[in-house]
């Protein structure tokens, strides 16, 4: 899996295993069904501590990402599917922005900069919708 971590960083390791976790997810470099790597063996590549890995796959767990079951593994949750895990659009998109937050906050901006900044960006996506990768 390609996940990389950035030690110097003021984002947290654990948030920033989530994260790349769900940009492979959205980008379809892992699909709903793949199985993650252990948290063991995931800790051991990236050098971290173990705690570190699990900590960040509880936080993907809580959002309805991954699923972890005893014995078989850690999987990629389906987003389309009806049963435990499904997230509404809604739910989706606050957790895009409490993550978003978050990280602003860890970098030391104030929350009047991060909120002038979400909504110069909504400006901005209403005068062109293209994305912007």
């Amino acid at each position: 899996m390609e996940i990389e971590v950035q030690f110097q960083s003021r984002v947290p390791i654990t948030e920033q295993i989530a994260h790349r976790v769900m940009e492979l997810i959205a980008q379809g470099t892992i699909q709903p069904g793949e199985q993650l790597p252990t948290t063991r063996s995931l800790a051991v590549e990236l050098g971290v501590n173990f705690n570190t890995v699990a900590r960040a796959y509880r936080i993907l767990d809580r959002a309805g990402i991954i699923s972890t079951q005893p014995g078989r593994g850690t999987f990629i949750l389906d987003p389309e599917a009806e049963e435990g895990g499904h997230s509404t659009r809604a739910d989706d998109i606050e957790e895009l922005a409490r993550n978003y937050i978050r990280q602003a906050s860890h970098l030391g901006f104030e929350p009047e900069e991060i909120k002038d900044s979400v909504e110069k960006l909504i400006g901005d996506l209403a005068e062109d919708p293209s994305p912007k990768d």
